[in-house]
């Protein structure tokens, strides 16, 4: 059975600790959805197919029928092995700035204001990075791994702010 990206990701998490389907629904929604978005939806079919292929157990179950699950030996030898032997994706696909390339079809003040639309986004972001980067531990290796994440995340949101007030000066200049 072929493990997907998801896959992947909730075996990392189980190998960090044992948790129920909706903890890594919220670890989804609260960090990792800022590299790897995923529904709630996607989860548990997900974690059905790791358990069918012995890469998880359900060590647990709780209220109302929830299950807390543990990757195996198997899923952690698996994840180790995804980590070691393969090639991550670098296509990034982006919508938001497909339409930077085609801004000169606006007058320049949309164009600007699309533009700054995305600066504040990026902004928003960054901010929410910080909080989060300034209640990280640092004092094991699983939180300093999270910290270095989120160090990414809080790099490329300052440059893309600062990049939307860029290309807002350079509109401005070719304007005039």
């Amino acid at each position: 059975m072929a493990i997907g990206t998801l896959g992947h990701a909730l075996l990392g998490l189980l190998a960090q600790r044992e948790c129920t389907g909706y903890e890594l629904t919220r670890t989804f929604d609260e960090s990792l959805a800022h590299v790897w978005p995923t529904k709630h939806s996607q989860i548990y079919p997900e974690l059905a197919k790791l358990q069918a292929a012995g890469l998880i157990r359900q060590s647990g179950s709780g209220a109302r029928g929830s299950k807390t699950y543990a990757a195996t030996a198997e899923g952690l030898e698996e994840v180790r092995r995804w980590m070691r032997d393969t090639i991550p994706s670098e296509s990034v696909r982006t919508e938001r700035m497909l339409r930077v390339f085609f801004l000169w079809l606006l007058p320049p003040n949309e164009a600007s204001t699309y533009l700054r639309e995305i600066g504040g986004r990026h902004r928003e972001r960054l901010a929410r990075y910080e909080a989060i980067a300034a209640i990280i531990p640092s004092d094991d290796p699983e939180d300093r791994m999270g910290r270095i994440a989120i160090e990414a995340g809080i790099r490329y949101e300052s440059a893309m702010a600062d990049w939307a007030s860029w290309a807002v000066e350079e509109i401005a200049k070719s304007a005039s």
